[in-house]
């Protein structure tokens, strides 16, 4: 221990007379950093340049990105803060054409209107966030007539809406702390256009369902100048998450709404994953939607309402726990033209659910009229029914103004027709099944086949759905 302590003063004295010669002794920073506040160890600059730290930055370039590996302009950090904040909040009307980018997250704080004649472009792979809230608070993105949404995403980057709560980050297509149980945390996205519709009292134009009244840009419907061929924009890749906020009592917000939007507007590559109300709602209008996914929706998957006479095709429904119709059809609510206020919805695919109390297959009411045909439907518990509850719906599909082909349904105890489906000749309601009435039993018997599970020879597509966040989180296989 002596000779221990004996060689620390030598060494101190060594130190001490070396600090005591004339010369200036050359310091070095053994342990100095690219953010200690001195120029050291080849910097050019204060913490930058040299071999360990990065390029100075002389001139603030006004076209730098969030992406150069450069901490410019005003960010805090390499590609971070300043403009390069990860989330930007958004609130009231969109005054000017914007584009949101995918490098940056975006948070609707309430109702986010587009305004008139202004087009919204959304980068492939963009994530725009809702803020939790009900009633007024609610929030959404509502494209309003005369404004276009230009939302372009891709297989490999879907353009993603979903709650706050999303622990998703930019650069990933899902988060992992939701799931399809998780609903009503914000609201969802609402497109109006003046394409035609069915309204009651044959008014030209009505609020969409979900916004107050005294909201002006939730008017929809033709007006003073009717445009069936009216556009929107393009809606393409999209996945719509957890919303289905409630406004009102009994009102929740769709997934995605779409009021009397025109035939120009493009609607494909959807996916809505579990919202409260509906998946999608389409309220009169001309517009063809394709390629649709609604998974674990709390009440129906596909609504058609006041005379929608466009075309559905390639849809797939996975219904949840909660779940109710994988269709709910309603007709024209003002004068009724079949040539007109007619709807397609072909070529789906509906998974029920073992559990849900209300899990039916489809429910067709008020004065329908369309065609659903090559339907595959599996899954469903027994005793699930296709529904004519109303008596003018049974004479649409008597008058064959309401048509069905090509059901392919696993299971042989189901209902076809239930409730209220006739009058007879002297206009008495007729309560008809499938085993009780040969009137529709007979008919329905040439549209429906009985196949085993996977057997099936109609229905959705299912590889055109392997990019959804539904294939992957719920292990679908598609």
């Amino acid at each position: 221990m002596k000779k221990l302590f004996l060689s620390l003063l030598a060494t101190t004295a060594l130190v001490v007379s070396s600090c005591s010669d004339d010369d200036e002794p050359e310091i070095i920073e053994a342990q100095a950093t690219c953010n200690d506040g001195i120029q050291n160890q080849g910097e050019t600059g204060i913490d930058c340049g040299g071999p360990n730290c990065q390029a100075c930055v002389t001139d603030v370039d006004p076209t730098a990105t969030c992406s150069d590996g450069i901490q410019n302009q005003d960010e805090t950090g390499v590609d971070e803060g300043g403009v390069c904040s990860e989330i930007i909040t958004v609130s009231g009307e969109i005054a000017e054409d914007t584009t949101w980018e995918a490098s940056k997250m975006y948070l609707l704080a309430g109702k986010v209107v587009v305004g008139t004649g202004v087009t919204l472009t959304i980068e492939p792979g963009t994530i725009i966030k809702g803020k939790p809230g009900s009633g007024s608070l609610a929030s959404a993105l509502i494209v309003q007539r005369d404004s276009k949404i230009m939302a372009e995403g891709t297989a490999e980057a879907p353009i993603i809406f979903t709650a706050e709560e999303d622990n998703i980050a930019i650069g990933s297509t899902a988060g992992t702390n939701l799931d399809q149980n998780q609903r009503g945390k914000w609201g969802g996205l609402i497109i109006l256009g003046r394409a035609n519709g069915s309204f009651k009292g044959d008014v030209t134009e009505v609020q969409i369902e979900g916004i107050p009244a005294d909201d002006t840009f939730g008017l929809y419907g033709p007006g003073d100048a009717q445009n069936d061929a009216d556009n929107s924009g393009i809606l393409n890749y999209v996945s719509i998450r957890h919303g289905g906020a409630l406004i009102g009592e009994g009102n929740e917000i769709n997934g995605l709404t779409l009021g009397s939007v025109g035939s120009g507007t493009v609607i494909s590559n959807i996916e809505v994953v579990g919202n409260v109300d509906d998946g999608v709602e389409f309220f009169g209008g001309t517009v063809d939607a394709s390629n649709i996914m609604v998974w674990a929706q709390g009440d129906d998957a596909i609504d058609v309402d006041q005379g929608y006479s466009g075309t559905i095709s390639n849809a797939v429904v996975v219904a949840g726990d909660v779940s109710d119709h994988a269709f709910e059809i309603d007709g024209p609510e003002g004068t009724a033209d079949p040539e007109t206020d007619s709807f397609i919805i072909e070529n789906v695919t509906i998974f029920g659910s073992s559990v849900a109390p209300n899990g039916e297959y489809a429910d067709y009411r008020s004065n329908a009229m369309g065609i659903t045909k090559n339907i595959y439907a599996s899954g469903f518990q027994e005793g699930k029914d296709v529904e004519l509850d109303a008596n003018d719906v049974a004479q649409n599909y008597i008058d064959d103004i309401l048509n069905f082909e090509f059901w392919e349904v696993t299971g042989a105890d189901y209902t076809i027709f239930s409730e209220k489906v006739a009058k007879d000749e002297n206009d008495v309601e007729i309560e008809s099944t499938i085993i009780a009435d040969p009137t529709f039993t007979e008919a329905a018997e040439d549209w429906t086949t009985t196949v085993e599970q996977d057997a099936n020879t109609v229905g959705a597509t299912l590889t055109d759905f392997s990019w959804t966040y539904s294939n992957t989180k719920g292990s679908l296989g598609f």
